[in-house]
């Protein structure tokens, strides 16, 4: 190993920081990775199920929330898609694309994925410091100063220590005041891709029902934000990739008195419509037509909910029946009472903002020979991967610029 290299010393041991210590020690760097837990990748270990949804073959930059699309082209231009694939190839991990971009090991194990990184890491050099928690950071002549069970000296430092999400798996953001105190902004986190509460006792029938439809977040006339997707119906709200892209507007700064949207047709109105007039005045029972596009759960409900007999037939329809059918269908509205918390959040919003780090390097605008990557940026993505591919591009870049 090369003495005069730069020392390096990265703080969390997560997909970020695997991924910077990885990219710093191939570029020459000497590497530590600390991490509180007992095993790298903790969290990456429990990803999609178990089954690690690692990226998306079709990542769109403008499906993050970011104060900055082009922050986000840039990060994706520097070590995009195609480069976390090449990368994976080199540590035996082949993925297998969904007919929708996203993305798994061909193995379906998280867990192995974790141990190619695990092996990774042994191989590169890399001295780990697993059950070791970072209690402080500090600037001294010529680097840092970490300390953990002890005091160590850096030439760099680079945090990926995450947010807050499943804080039982180790994510308590910590060094978010750490980071303060060195002059970066903290914006406060709250959770993303979570369930979403609400009150659901209008439709508490639907319990157990699993259906892709729209989703929109209103905070009396103002749309907040929108989603479409797998939706899960449960007593306490609603599960599901679409509800789980909007849990970051809920308690955010766009939150409030919430209300959530559903439609039950998204995308299918025209096939609907068409429906409805072929059969209108017809003896055609509602219930059976509604059927032929929804899970009978929900047009049981929505015949229910327009105040008709459960066997009532389309010729019974005046004009404002058909209206009530067609608002129940595409804007059943319920209020929103908040998410299900950071205990099972996959991801939190909040953190550093983009501005106060260089785009292609990910070095801090505040302080020297300092890096941030991952979930402590004030970035999310939606379900589908893009998440785990910011973290492990902003580690790439952070981890090959502190070692040049």
């Amino acid at each position: 190993m090369n003495e005069k290299a730069p020392l390096i010393g990265i703080v969390g041991a997560g997909p970020a920081g695997m991924m910077a210590a990885l990219q710093a020690a191939r570029s020459g760097g000497r590497v530590v990775l600390f991490d509180s837990n007992r095993m790298v990748g903790r969290k990456l270990s429990v990803t999609g199920n178990g089954r690690c949804n690692i990226t998306n073959s079709r990542i769109d930059p403008f499906r993050y929330v970011c104060a900055s699309t082009p922050f986000i082209e840039q990060v994706l231009a520097g070590f995009g898609h195609a480069e976390l694939v090449a990368f994976l190839e080199s540590i035996a991990v082949p993925l297998l694309v969904m007919e929708d971009g996203w993305c798994y090991p061909r193995s379906g194990s998280a867990a192995a994925v974790v141990a190619a990184f695990s092996a990774a890491l042994e191989l590169a050099g890399v001295d780990v410091h697993l059950g070791e928690p970072v209690r402080t950071f500090v600037p001294v002549e010529g680097g840092w100063m970490v300390a953990g069970r002890e005091e160590y000296r850096f030439d760099r430092v680079i945090v990926a220590s995450g947010g807050q999400a499943q804080p039982k798996l180790g994510a308590r953001g910590e060094l978010f005041p750490q980071l303060e105190r060195l002059g970066h902004t903290v914006i406060a986190a709250r959770p993303g891709l979570a369930p979403i509460a609400a009150d659901m006792r209008r439709l508490h029938k639907l319990q157990g029902v699993r259906m892709d439809a729209g989703l929109q977040l209103w905070r009396g006339r103002v749309l907040v934000g929108q989603s479409a997707g797998n939706v899960i119906f449960s007593q306490w709200g609603v599960n599901g990739p679409a509800a789980m892209d909007l849990s970051h507007f809920v308690g955010g700064p766009e939150g409030g008195n919430l209300e959530l949207s559903v439609n039950f047709i998204a995308g299918a109105e025209p096939l609907m419509q068409e429906l409805l007039q072929r059969f209108a005045g017809s003896d055609w029972p509602v219930g059976v037509l509604l059927s032929g596009l929804v899970p009978p759960k929900v047009a049981h409900y929505i015949v229910q909910s327009c105040g008709l007999a459960a066997e009532a037939t389309m010729s019974v329809l005046g004009d404002r029946e058909k209206a009530e059918i067609w608002r129940s269908l595409c804007d059943t509205r319920v209020q929103v009472k908040g998410t299900r918390g950071f205990e099972v959040a996959q991801v939190s919003a909040g953190g550093i903002p983009v501005s106060e780090v260089d785009a292609r390097t990910l070095a801090s605008r505040r302080m020297d020979a300092l890096f941030l990557a991952g979930e402590v940026l004030d970035v999310i993505g939606p379900c589908g991967g893009y998440n785990l591919q910011f973290a492990f591009s902003t580690g790439a870049l952070a981890g090959r610029a502190a070692a040049g």
